[in-house]
């Protein structure tokens, strides 16, 4: 009774609270393991409330759920997860520590780096899309950059088209960067660019028969404030007509299929608010028009996330399975082995509501349900929390080389049942 009550409670809480730039200093993240299944509905409503921020989402009795919680919170949290029988750890006992060291090394990789892109650091929005120009000024017969659209900030977004086949190839489409804090996302996109690039010899079938859609960053102004004011930022920074001043949608929650019906918040406050409607957000709707421009030619859609090591399928908003769902499982096992290879990284494989949480309006789901690519994926790169969104710099190179030994596969695969 004592659960349902506090339950009850956090949904008719307001989630609202003006935007200031947070203070990390004794912040944790702590790690809670829900028993029984009113744990996991207790969870969801303190997700939905909005005054915490679930590095992890709540999905099924018996898996963990990472919650960064600031210092002034932290003992009415913990009190309250006692209180109805949630057992937690501590994960991760000084975000503030972690953020600095990440600072640090970020800041070390870049004074020692000898060019304007590596893969040793991450980069700035604005050093991708001029990485993307001086790859398209370099080798016009492979590389071709568009301008797609602006960001709600004015900032200009780009698409790399990549292959040598020509027009009518089969396609696939790739972006990262859609929530912005996952910083290793553009590190991992851009790597596989690279490798595209200055290896192509070593890849010419491929180039030659498929051809690459790339959208390394797809939230500028979010990944960009993430280096500018709130490293842990992840939404977009449109404006919500929020009385308490909160900026922003989640832009994997503001596709147009089966929008809003489940997993979601109509909240402007919360990190899963879906925005006014479908495709608010100008991000997404420069990328769809994308996707819907080339048509029948994509046959593949992946777009990459962090953290938790999962490669996904749709459908997020039920948990019922699409007719062609053995293909698109087999698709994944195939690469995923091939990933694990190099590092032994394990990931898990599924569906999205089946392997972690239901929710509606993302990429994937769309990219299937409206626009018709039969192969849609979500990735998310490591790690499994124990740094979570703050991957250090040392692991873009070993995520790109072994996320990339997947990518192929699926090139591959195309290039075998696409190819004219």
């Amino acid at each position: 009774m004592k659960t349902l009550v506090v339950f009850a409670s956090l949904l008719v809480l307001a989630a609202g609270r003006p935007e200031t730039r947070p203070n990390p200093h004794g912040a944790q993240v702590l790690r809670v393991v829900p028993e029984q299944a009113s744990q996991v509905h207790y969870l969801r409503g303190l997700l939905l409330q909005g005054n915490y921020d679930f590095w992890t989402e709540p999905r099924a009795v018996g898996h963990p759920v990472d919650i960064m919680v600031r210092a002034f919170q932290l003992p009415q949290l913990k009190k309250t997860l006692s209180q109805v029988g949630l057992r937690y750890t501590v994960k991760i006992s000084n975000v503030a520590a972690l953020l600095s060291k990440q600072r640090a090394a970020q800041e070390a990789a870049r004074a020692s780096g000898s060019r304007a892109m590596d893969w040793t650091s991450y980069h700035t929005y604005q050093e991708i899309m001029d990485w993307l120009e001086s790859l398209a000024a370099d080798h016009p017969d492979l590389c071709k950059v568009e301008n797609v659209g602006s960001s709600f900030e004015g900032r200009t977004m780009k698409m790399l088209t990549l292959g040598k086949g020509g027009p009518g190839k089969p396609a696939i489409f790739i972006d990262g960067g859609i929530h912005a804090r996952e910083w290793i996302s553009p590190a991992t996109v851009t790597y596989m660019i690279n490798e595209l690039v200055t290896k192509r010899d070593t890849y010419d079938d491929i180039l030659s028969n498929v051809n690459f859609y790339f959208m390394p960053s797809i939230n500028p102004d979010g990944y960009d404030y993430t280096f500018t004011d709130d490293r842990l930022w992840r939404k977009t920074r449109s404006d919500t007509n929020s009385i308490f001043g909160c900026k922003g949608a989640d832009p994997n929650r503001n596709w147009g299929f089966h929008w809003m019906e489940v997993g979601a918040s109509d909240e402007p406050c919360t990190e899963i608010y879906a925005g006014s409607e479908p495709f608010s957000e100008v991000e997404m709707r420069n990328v769809r028009d994308q996707i819907i421009k080339h048509g029948s030619d994509i046959k593949v859609y992946l777009t990459f996330h962090a953290f938790s090591q999962l490669w996904m399928y749709p459908w997020g908003w039920t948990s019922a399975l699409p007719d062609d769902w053995q293909d698109l499982d087999d698709l994944a096992k195939s690469a995923v082995d091939a990933l694990t290879s190099v590092y032994g990284t394990h990931y898990d494989i599924g569906s999205s509501t089946n392997v972690i949480y239901a929710a509606a309006g993302g990429s994937d789901d769309w990219a299937k349900g409206e626009g018709n690519v039969k192969y849609a994926y979500t990735i998310e790169l490591r790690d499994t929390g124990e740094y979570g969104f703050l991957l250090p710099p040392e692991q873009i190179l070993p995520s790109g080389e072994e996320t990339f030994e997947g990518v192929k596969v699926v090139a591959n695969f195309v290039r075998n049942t696409y190819g004219k």
